[in-house]
């Protein structure tokens, strides 16, 4: 006989456990691991630490440490040396693998998508036994129906491999929150490392509960920039799914025409409640934006915008850009304006960076530039964009008073009917 160093959670469940008197006391029922390790953001391997047994009615859970796992003769063996009972009050540390991680969802961060867990891997080493690795691919749903050597075989006849696939833990996030009956304390370090269109694309195929637990545990400005990447619908479910401060600070974070696009489409007593939670300079800019038709430039004008007077410095306007720390769309266009905010000129990040930092802006703007006023038809954009090769367009009112501008990536949203237009 040989301990086994890996085995699959599936491979033991229904066994018969075996006494050091040879006599068997039982079926294994499930494993279970400590729940904290599961929440931490360290690369640490829950550690196996009781077995369930009995029945499903009167379960009874034994530790750990007086088992192994063994294979006789072709054939798994699960033996224990001695019968002891773990403590009652420890079982609310625990957390059962087949009842909680088993058939869950959960997030596949290099492949960053969401993932089913068809079976769990585990190692037994001197100190214990971990879980390493999840398997989420055809061949840990065939192990479970007890067919995956035979269906193996066969599709090496054919020469048409079974897929495998697992995931080390350190690169999974469980997120079924409402099943793993846990609560995530601490916000999600690895999920705060994916490109917000990543993670907005995993979020969407959460059931609600799970999108709120994300969304809560997110930092701000990551959650804001995941909200903006997200499905319309789905947007207004995680803001209703919010309490109001979250949602409103969510809101003050997004540009003011993204958060216009999304208050438009809750009920009116909704939005309003949201706007009034709001901090009164980011609800006014987007009150602002409600009131613009859909055909019209205004209702896709970004606000947020970085501009100077012709007389500043090239040194003074970087610093300028240093202490704003704009989005990237922000720095599309830099803006020159009168001491009454009217459009001048535009200029470069290109020529304020080559220029010497004692050049006045007025050297080196560029006079009167291209652009459109807020109540012109959306219609005009895309040809003004395309003539002039611009990444950006200034919007003007009809005093021609900057009001803001329209990046071209709403642009092309806009035309591809992707826009969340009202």
């Amino acid at each position: 006989m040989a301990a086994l160093t890996t085995f699959y959670l599936s491979q033991i469940l229904g066994m018969k456990i075996i006494s050091s008197d040879n006599e068997v006391i039982g079926k294994v029922l499930d494993l279970l691991v400590y729940s904290e390790q599961i929440l931490t953001d360290e690369p640490i391997r829950p550690n196996v630490v009781a077995v369930k047994t009995g029945s499903r009615s009167h379960p009874v859970y034994y530790n750990f440490t007086y088992f192994e796992i063994q294979r006789q003769k072709n054939k798994i063996v699960v033996l224990c040396t001695k019968k002891q009972h773990i403590d009652e009050d420890d079982k609310a540390k625990y957390l059962p693998l087949r009842e909680r991680i088993l058939d869950q969802q959960i997030v596949d961060l290099n492949g960053r998508k969401m993932v089913r867990v068809n079976d769990v891997r585990l190692a037994s080493i001197t100190s214990g036994t971990y879980v390493v690795a999840v398997d989420v691919g055809a061949e840990g749903l065939l192990r479970r129906l007890g067919v995956a050597e035979s269906v193996k075989i066969i599709a090496s006849v054919v020469r048409f491999p079974v897929p495998s696939k697992f995931i080390l833990w350190d690169d999974v996030d469980t997120l079924d929150t409402s099943n793993l009956n846990i609560k995530l304390g601490k916000p999600l370090t690895k999920l705060q490392m994916l490109h917000p269109s990543d993670l907005a694309d995993i979020i969407e195929e959460m059931g609600r509960s799970d999108r709120t637990s994300v969304f809560n545990n997110l930092d701000e400005e990551h959650a804001a920039d995941v909200l903006e990447e997200m499905d319309p619908k789905l947007q207004v479910d995680v803001i209703e799914s919010l309490s109001l401060a979250k949602a409103a600070d969510l809101l003050e974070k997004m540009p003011a025409d993204e958060a216009a696009d999304l208050l438009d489409l809750l009920e009116n007593d909704k939005a309003e409640s949201l706007l009034n939670e709001m901090e009164t300079e980011a609800s006014g800019e987007v009150r602002e934006l409600l009131e613009y038709s859909s055909r019209l430039v205004g209702s896709i004008m970004n606000t947020d915008f970085i501009s100077f007077h012709e007389n500043e410095t090239v040194e003074q306007a970087l610093a300028t850009i240093r202490e704003t720390k704009p989005e990237e769309p922000m720095l599309y266009n830099l803006f020159v304006v009168t001491h009454n905010g009217k459009l001048l000129a535009t200029v470069s990040l290109r020529n304020l960076v080559v220029s010497e930092p004692s050049v006045i802006l007025k050297d080196i703007m560029r006079k009167n530039p291209v652009s459109v006023e807020d109540n012109d038809k959306l219609d005009s954009l895309a040809e003004i964009v395309s003539k002039y090769n611009l990444l950006a367009v200034p919007v003007v009112n009809q005093y021609q008073v900057l009001e803001g501008m329209v990046v071209i990536d709403d642009i092309v949203d806009d035309l591809l009917g992707a826009r969340k237009t009202r």
